[in-house]
């Protein structure tokens, strides 16, 4: 591996490793309403993100119209329609069927990043690695009963868990892993606060508890903020396709969280689906010298000296 996807690698860990410590976190705000929750977590995400952008003040990049409406779709359907899948789909699935029904996004980033990037044909090292970590994703989260909403709705949360990372591809090499997470947050938060006047009317929003507000604060500034930045960091550095694979660290993330706080053991399913996602991982990720050394361009399928510029915010 080059120094540049070494510190890939480890940013989308340590980017998924967060994202994972979500679930137990949220359990401190179950009493809020949903989706003012949530419309809360993106604006302190948000206002966060574009504090460092005001005073790292990297040259000014103003996005097209285009870069505008992809930033929308980005947001719509990775942030909020991702929500809301998951919030509406606990009413008809297991959260178990949800995990492993969205744990299969490495395979659909491995099967889809290298025709977004235009690099070729899916790398069969990468699908079988993708498998490996899905599977251990199933094993981690078990597989619970769901209605037929309760699948399709969490079809619908993988499909914004995927579009999260793909939609933003051809947004970094201009915009940069700190614009794209700053806007995208700051997009999905009129969103989720029209969505939930729609559901809970004025109690949308109210005055968190002190406790709500330390872990609004935590999931605005380290959830959101940190892993965003993190992971559009990581995305060009490794590829859509080798990416994908770290959304499997997430259980792992969830299940050191609960070990961390106090609130579960891991069992031994969670630990064995956990030792089949770090596996994969390293299978999936791992690249001899010889093999990216060869030509000019890097695994995402751009020159690299472009490559380089991906990662600039």
């Amino acid at each position: 591996m080059t120094p540049s996807q070494k510190r890939g690698a480890v940013q989308a860990t340590a980017g998924m490793l967060l994202v994972g410590t979500l679930v137990a976190v949220s359990a401190r705000i179950g009493d809020y309403p949903v989706y003012g929750g949530q419309a809360l977590r993106y604006a302190v995400g948000a206002a966060a993100l574009l504090a460092v952008l005001a005073i790292r003040r990297p040259p000014p990049v103003r996005p097209t119209p285009r870069q505008w409406a992809l930033l929308a779709v980005l947001s719509s359907t990775g942030l909020v329609v991702f929500n809301v899948c998951i919030v509406v789909g606990n009413s008809y699935a297991s959260p178990a069927t949800i995990g492993t029904i969205v744990g299969s996004g490495p395979i659909v980033m491995a099967v889809l990043g290298p025709l977004v990037a235009r690099s070729g044909r899916p790398a069969a090292r990468v699908l079988v690695a993708a498998g490996i970590v899905t599977a251990g994703t199933a094993i981690a989260t078990g597989l619970g009963g769901a209605s037929l909403p309760g699948v399709l709705l969490a079809l619908g949360a993988l499909a914004g868990e995927v579009s999260f990372s793909l939609l933003a591809v051809p947004l970094l090499p201009t915009l940069g892993a700190l614009r794209v997470s700053a806007y995208s947050a700051a997009i999905a938060v009129p969103m989720l606060l029209g969505i939930g006047l729609a559901v809970d009317g004025t109690g949308v929003l109210r005055v968190p508890t002190r406790d709500e507000l330390i872990a609004f604060v935590y999931l605005g500034v380290v959830v959101t903020a940190g892993a965003f930045l993190l992971w559009y960091d990581a995305l060009p550095r490794l590829g859509a396709d080798r990416a994908g694979l770290f959304a499997g660290v997430m259980p792992v993330g969830a299940v050191l969280t609960m070990v961390v706080l106090g609130v579960g053991t891991p069992s031994v399913p969670e630990l064995a689906g956990a030792g089949l996602v770090v596996a994969g991982i390293v299978y999936g990720v791992g690249i001899t010298a010889s093999r990216s050394g060869r030509g000019g361009r890097s695994r995402t399928g751009t020159p690299r000296s472009t490559a380089r510029n991906l990662v600039r915010s």
